[in-house]
């Protein structure tokens, strides 16, 4: 017996080489189109008129109050709401190890405190308004 195996026949290196140019040309042209739906888009974009000037969008110094209180409380619900979610992952993925359980209450805790800051917005604005007379 020959304790050596023959070796399988390998296949042209051309193959191979038009594999990648074929995969390269591929990269090139959806480069290049994409780069020119951009271009066209800006262009588009460039040489629409300018909108003429709007009115004021706030009447009074209360709807902007109340306006930065609703982007207040948004903006820090969203917030908390993503550290609820990193938690719960994080606590899901855990599998009983101390350190991450650890740093899942963390992220929950802090989501506590945003829904915290998120309901205390309103209180914040009407002392505002009271400072400035809203």
């Amino acid at each position: 017996m020959n304790p050596t195996r023959p070796r399988p026949k390998a296949r042209p290196t051309r193959f191979r080489a038009d594999g990648r140019r074929a995969v390269a040309r591929r990269a090139v042209l959806l480069t290049v189109l994409v780069l020119a739906l951009v271009l066209v888009g800006s262009v588009a974009a460039f040489a629409a008129p300018a909108p003429a000037p709007a009115a004021p969008v706030a009447p009074d110094l209360n709807t902007v109050l109340n306006n930065v209180r609703n982007w207040i409380m948004g903006s820090l619900a969203l917030l908390a709401t993503v550290f609820l979610s990193i938690g719960g992952v994080r606590y899901l993925i855990s599998n009983g190890d101390p350190g991450e359980v650890g740093k899942a209450k963390d992220s929950f805790r802090n989501a506590g405190w945003g829904y915290g800051l998120a309901a205390l917005a309103p209180v914040v604005v009407a002392i505002l308004k009271q400072i400035v007379g809203g």
